[in-house]
């Protein structure tokens, strides 16, 4: 499947895409519960991470030609766009931290965490994904009320994502005993490894909905069109990326190991 131009066809695609994450979703969920197959659930987590990477987050733009008039919209938001994915790129470097510090510290065993409360959270922020893509979609064809009532979605998503894992994960598995100290001898690392993983992912969540709010305030005020929407693309490439980020802490905190 290429990327398509045409905004009933990338509307369709974005759909399709949607449609084919949710059953990587579903199959890792099976495969985690039925065979504990580590190296599958990674490859399904890496097929789910190529989709978002190519069709939600365009790395493809990259490579776009942006002509050679630096004074340009068009050039800038070339520029612009290599620097958002550097940064982004430095900060996987942190989440690739987290995860080897899970790894190490945790090896073969997980938190015991609510499964129920983890899909539907997964669930959840995926949703907001395909909703942060129908409002890119439709910004890129001049449609700004529709990229308004998308993005508002994605916001109600993202938020109900946040108060899911920070009030509610997080004060069921402090009731549990999942305590954040590394050096508590009844949880050992446990608590330490999920808080600061589930937490530095929070604050990111916390930070792409203020850029939500941001560019749907600018939508508002008129201005975004479908010539020049670079901050529309950037917060939803953002968006994403948080979304990517997840798809890796998933399987890492909920479905790989045994709980303990």
């Amino acid at each position: 499947m290429t990327h398509s131009q045409n905004k009933s066809s990338a509307l369709m695609q974005g759909v399709v895409i949607f449609v084919y994450l949710a059953v990587l979703t579903v199959i890792e969920y099976f495969i985690a519960v039925a065979f504990d197959a580590v190296p599958l659930l990674i490859v399904v987590a890496v097929i789910k991470a190529g989709l978002v990477v190519y069709y939600y987050m365009h790395i493809y733009q990259l490579n776009a030609d942006d002509g050679d008039d630096e004074h340009s919209y068009r050039y800038k938001t070339g520029t612009n766009r290599i620097g958002l994915w550097l940064f982004l790129l430095s900060d996987a470097f942190v989440f690739a931290g987290l995860m080897v510090m899970r790894a190490n510290l945790l090896g073969m065993t997980r938190p015991h965490l609510n499964q129920t409360l983890g899909l539907v959270v997964t669930a959840v922020l995926l949703v907001s994904s395909f909703f942060m893509n129908r409002g890119e979609t439709a910004m890129k064809h001049g449609d700004v009320k529709a990229f308004m009532n998308n993005t508002l979605v994605t916001f109600v998503l993202g938020l109900g994502f946040f108060l899911g894992v920070v009030f509610v994960e997080w004060r069921i598995a402090a009731h549990e005993g999942l305590t954040a100290s590394f050096g508590n001898p009844s949880v050992g690392p446990v608590g330490g490894v999920f808080y600061m993983m589930t937490g530095m992912h929070a604050f990111h969540v916390l930070t792409g909905l203020i850029f939500l709010g941001v560019v749907w305030n600018n939508a508002r005020k008129g201005v975004y069109s479908a010539e020049q929407h670079w901050g529309v693309e950037a917060a939803a490439v953002y968006w994403h990326f948080v979304d990517l980020v997840w798809i890796f802490f998933y399987p890492a905190l909920y479905l790989i190991g045994t709980a303990v």
